[in-house]
């Protein structure tokens, strides 16, 4: 591999200030303590710092030998998870309940690498961006830096980000052109039946029934209705109803999400969905309530910035070691509103298979969002090393084009 030197030497800092966050764990729009260490280191390195945007965002400003209207933005999350960790190492969350199990710590860390070795090299023209998103897991920490002028207070002309990938070798990396991630949304449908004496159900309108059906119904939207060649996933996940055994309850609440990859799929869902819904409870003599709210996009990365990313990575680690048309996912990601706005790309670099954890992990895998995860400190001056190429080589090539 080759990586920047310098960074290679921080090592063993970088793990520390890594596995302080780690143990420190702060939810979505909390993150005082993360933004604080952030800021402060980056403000000891000589960079400009300015706080506030997302409530608890950071971003840093590093500017080149000269100004040439060229900027570029690197994005890290720093928001923990509300869940249980299970491992016992020294550096476990000190937090009951919170836990850095998506590896936003090692983020954070990775670009605060970059940060300090860009901010000792400034043989650049144009500037950097740094920036440090709260609130990533399900409250759209980068919505909210937006709407707080993030583009205009900072005009960079493409933003990037990077997300460990657990299962995927260590030091690896992934990226493809177009949807990386899918959208996120979430439906509630609250059921108004009759209720009755179970034993003479036909006093009443029973909405248990109408959930029963409603639930094994959605799934031929997904198999009759939408083209098979556009992935989408729709999940009943909560049926609430009833408190005993021998009464038809008067109300049935349901729940789930829909994840897709294009817009089109996600207007036929919920059109559908909407549509089912009343059709069916209207057949049962209830009366329903449909809720659907968009949380976040579908994460795509633009063609050009995904091939620039996938080149950056392979003199990196090898081209070998680098998937260009890696499979995307279902998960959801907030940095989809950045690529809204702006062209750019997100990318995956493995975390390994969970060997890398220390003595006293849980007994659970190492995948996102469970209690023994933890993030892979190897890959520390590989993604550091990654933000400081993507960032030099981009605002060269921005200079050279004009």
């Amino acid at each position: 591999m080759k990586l920047a030197e310098p960074i290679v030497g921080w090592q063993a800092e970088l793990a520390a200030i890594r596995r302080d966050i780690h143990a420190h764990p702060e939810l979505a729009f909390e993150e005082i303590r993360t933004s604080d260490l952030v800021a402060q280191q980056l403000e000891s390195w000589g960079i400009r710092v300015h706080r506030g945007l997302g409530t608890t965002g950071v971003v840093g400003i590093i500017e080149g030998k000269a100004q040439n209207g060229h900027a570029i933005g690197l994005r890290a999350d720093m928001d923990a998870l509300p869940m249980q960790e299970v491992n016992t190492f020294e550096h476990a969350s000190r937090h009951p309940g919170k836990m850095h199990a998506c590896g936003h710590d090692g983020h954070t860390a990775m670009l605060l690498a970059a940060a300090r070795y860009l901010a000792a090299h400034r043989d650049f023209d144009g500037t950097i961006y740094l920036i440090f998103q709260p609130a990533e897991e399900g409250q759209g920490g980068a919505k909210k830096m937006i709407d707080d002028g993030l583009f205009t207070l900072f005009p960079m002309q493409a933003v990037f980000g990077m997300h460990n990938w657990p299962g995927m070798e260590a030091g690896t990396f992934g990226m493809v052109p177009g949807p990386i991630m899918a959208s996120s949304s979430t439906f509630e449908i609250a059921i108004q039946g009759k209720g009755a004496h179970a034993a003479m159900p036909n006093l009443g309108n029973d909405p248990v029934m109408a959930a029963v059906q409603l639930a094994q119904a959605f799934q031929t939207i997904i198999s009759r209705d939408l083209d098979p060649l556009d992935p989408a996933v729709l999940s009943v996940t909560q049926i609430h109803a009833g408190s005993a055994d021998n009464v038809i309850p008067d109300e049935a609440e349901m729940r789930g999400t829909v994840r897709t990859f294009s817009t089109e799929a996600l207007d036929l869902i919920e059109k559908r969905m909407a549509q089912t819904t009343e059709l069916i409870c209207q057949a049962l003599n209830c009366k329903p309530r449909f809720t659907f709210s968009r949380n976040y996009p579908a994460t795509v990365n633009h063609p050009d910035e995904a091939v620039f990313c996938a080149q950056v990575a392979s003199d990196i680690v090898g081209a070998e070691r680098v998937n260009k048309a890696v499979r995307p996912s279902m998960g959801a990601e907030d940095f989809a509103f950045m690529l809204q706005e702006k062209p750019g790309c997100y990318v995956w670099i493995g975390n390994g298979q969970g060997d890398h954890r220390s003595a006293g992990h849980g007994l659970g895998p190492c995948t996102l969002h469970n209690g023994s995860y933890d993030f892979n400190d190897t890959l520390l001056p590989i993604g550091a090393t990654y933000w400081v190429e993507l960032a030099k080589r981009w605002l060269a090539k921005a200079a050279a084009a004009g």
